[in-house]
C-alpha cells in the first residue's frame, strides 16, 4: 500500500463524515432512543436483564444502519423530484412562448 493512499482514504472518510454530519447525528440520536425503548420492552417481556440488553442492542443497531440509508434515498428522491419539477417548469415556459 502506498503511504499516501492511507492518507487519502482517511481524508475521504473525514469528508464523508463532514458531508453527512446532520444525518449521522440524527441517526445516533435515534439509536440511543431506540436502544432505551427496546431495552425497557425486552426487560418487561423477558424479565431477564442480559437478554433485554442483547436484544436491545442488536435490533436497533441494524435499524440505525437502515435509517441512514433510508435518509440518503429520501434525499435523492427529493432532489430528483425538484429537478423534474424544474425541467417541467422550463418546458412549460418554452411552450407558452
Amino acid at each position: 500500500m502506498k503511504p499516501h493512499s492511507k492518507e487519502n482514504k482517511m481524508r475521504r472518510i473525514r469528508q464523508t463524515l463532514k458531508q453527512h454530519r446532520t444525518t449521522l447525528m440524527k441517526t445516533m440520536s435515534y439509536y440511543v432512543i431506540h436502544v432505551t425503548v427496546a431495552a425497557a420492552v425486552a426487560y418487561a417481556v423477558t424479565g431477564n436483564l442480559w437478554a433485554a440488553l442483547t436484544l436491545s442492542l442488536l435490533e436497533p443497531t441494524v435499524q440505525a444502519v437502515a435509517f441512514f440509508f433510508h435518509e440518503k434515498l429520501w434525499e435523492r428522491g427529493l432532489r430528483r423530484r425538484a429537478a423534474s419539477n424544474g425541467a417541467e417548469a422550463s418546458t412549460v415556459g418554452t411552450a407558452a412562448a
